[in-house]
């Protein structure tokens, strides 16, 4: 696979949530992961870590030359979306007092698989307050949602508790990213609310995935509306995979 033109490399790139969210990360991940945070391509978006890392991550990405311009980014309520809506308030109150920039939250989707409309809005209503001043993204793990109509119900539920973005997925259930379920995120987001931004996570691998979501995103909100502050790529493997093709493991978030 060639390597992608310069201009194409440094868009991607630029709204890129670098990510490592596994249960083994270690203080050596994550230092080589803010060592990859700095391309002949420019920086990512974000660095979306664990909380107990956001203060060694604060320190080498400072020492790289890279913060504030890249944001540090932590999850609440992860990875299961339970409904507990105070160990949601706590998870972000946590990450902020570790300095995260932005929080990942996690809304509570078996509630809507449940019917239960009203305890997934009270959730992210009460993490809204929780963040207030911060980048609030809010996944809606749409591959478990099972149907468009859901997934539109939840993005609805997100965009007017106030989430700064929507989210596809964690990145741990079976089912991550669709194309489909883009879709009907942005078409909503177009039609409510198309200052709220989205992000694409989970099994985003490859080049042509990523390229695929940002054409998705501009043919439905225009080609000026995907830039670092309104859409972001949740990967881990992505990167190597964009500037190192034929050398990157193709495994990860």
């Amino acid at each position: 696979m060639k390597t992608l033109p310069p201009d194409q490399l440094t868009r991607i790139i630029s709204v890129l949530d670098l990510t490592s969210l596994d249960d083994d990360d270690d203080e050596a991940r994550i230092e080589a992961l803010c060592a990859q945070a700095c391309t002949p391509y420019g920086s990512p978006a974000a660095l979306c870590i664990q909380r107990r890392f956001l203060p060694l991550a604060h320190r080498c990405l400072s020492q790289a030359g890279l913060r504030p311009q890249v944001r540090l980014a932590s999850v609440a309520n992860f990875p299961d979306g339970a409904s507990d809506a105070r160990r949601a308030v706590r998870d972000i109150e946590a990450a902020l007092d570790q300095g995260a920039d932005e929080v990942d939250l996690v809304m509570p989707w078996r509630a809507l698989l449940q019917g239960d409309a009203s305890l997934a809005a009270q959730l992210v209503q009460a993490c809204r307050r929780a963040a207030s001043g911060k980048t609030l993204k809010v996944i809606l793990e749409s591959g478990e949602l099972q149907s468009d109509v859901l997934v539109r119900q939840a993005t609805r539920i997100a965009i007017d508790a106030g989430a700064d973005f929507i989210k596809t997925s964690t990145g741990k259930a079976s089912v991550h990213a669709t194309p489909q379920a883009a879709r009907v995120m942005l078409h909503t987001l177009a039609q409510h609310n198309p200052g709220c931004g989205f992000k694409a996570a989970g099994g985003i691998r490859e080049p042509a995935q990523a390229q695929h979501y940002l054409h998705l995103a501009a043919s439905i909100l225009g080609p000026a509306w995907p830039t670092p502050e309104r859409f972001r790529l949740g990967a881990s493997s992505l990167l190597a995979r964009l500037i190192h093709p034929d050398q990157a493991d193709p495994s990860g978030y």
